[in-house]
């Protein structure tokens, strides 16, 4: 049986939106306005140079909006870990009392309603389990988690850590992000070498590593310097443009399924100051746990 995350959403701060929210309609003024700027240039007047320099305003744009994403469904995964850890239990404890109260209620009434609706709670109460469960979270989409590991190979097995990445490792994230995203490639060996790069990037903000990230940021200065702009012919820009704005809409029901997931919700709730969010549901949690235990009691008597 699902419980409904109590809390109610509480104001927002507009300066943190970065952080805690993907605002698509920021990133479109954000391509539409380089657009405008270049009509108004007095340099090359162009059709393929005005052309070209509204697809680098579309790319920045595009790779301002990805790092948006990539910040915020981090920090739904971190917040998901606390309110599992935290919540969890609490939640499972209001599943055996519903479970309880539905016995205890068909067993005093007998009605095979009751009892069908007992058997329901039950069920909820003993669901079956899922992969992650069924290998006891020693698979994830690395491989083997640290936990499994860590039994492999005899050593003492820690407690999940707890990331929330630092404002340094966020600012080490989207300045590598900006530098080196496949988006700014010109030629395929060059999207190549980016994208696994990025990759690497992308695993060490999602682990708060600051002292990895710093790493790569040096690797990066050091390595192949990148290309530079070459004028394209303006098929070729349209078709960049038209490729910038598919992968604009693919980014922006990613960032809609984030904001639109229940963790995504209540993170928003409160954006400042998640913990004491999970403070207050667990409050309200306990006072539902209180009030079950009370309502079993009197079925028992």
């Amino acid at each position: 049986m699902t419980q409904d995350a109590p809390g109610s959403p509480t104001a927002r701060n507009d300066d943190e939106q970065d952080d805690h929210r993907v605002d698509e309609q920021n990133v479109q003024g954000a391509q539409d306005e380089p657009v405008e700027q270049a009509a108004g240039d007095v340099g090359d007047q162009r059709p393929e140079a005005r052309l070209e320099r509204a697809v680098r305003a579309a790319e920045q744009a595009l790779i301002e909006f990805e790092i948006a994403v990539e910040t915020f469904r981090v920090e739904v995964e971190n917040f998901s870990r606390l309110h599992h850890q935290k919540l969890g239990p609490m939640y499972s404890r209001l599943d055996e009392l519903d479970a309880l109260i539905a016995e205890a209620r068909a067993a005093r009434t007998g009605d095979p309603e009751d009892l069908r609706k007992a058997q329901e709670a039950r069920a909820m109460v003993m669901p079956m389990p899922g992969v992650d469960e069924l290998f006891h979270n020693w698979i994830d989409s690395d491989g083997l988690s640290p936990e499994a590991a860590a039994m492999l190979t005899d050593q003492s097995v820690q407690p999940p850590k707890r990331v929330r990445p630092s404002e340094e490792v966020r600012r080490l994230y989207r300045e590598l992000a900006r530098k080196a995203h496949p988006d700014l490639a010109q030629e395929e060996s060059e999207r190549t070498r980016r994208e696994e790069f990025i990759t690497r990037v992308n695993a060490a903000y999602g682990r708060g590593d600051e002292a990895l990230l710093r790493q790569l940021s040096q690797e990066w200065e050091a390595g192949p310097a990148p290309q530079p702009p070459r004028l394209s012919e303006s098929e070729e820009l349209y078709a960049r443009l038209e490729w910038l704005a598919q992968r604009k809409e693919l980014l922006t029901l990613v960032a809609k399924e984030l904001e639109d997931s229940a963790i995504g919700a209540m993170l928003r709730m409160a954006p400042d100051d998640p913990d004491r969010l999970l403070e207050e549901i667990a409050e309200q949690l306990l006072a539902q746990v209180a009030e079950r235990e009370r309502e079993l009691a009197g079925l028992m008597q």
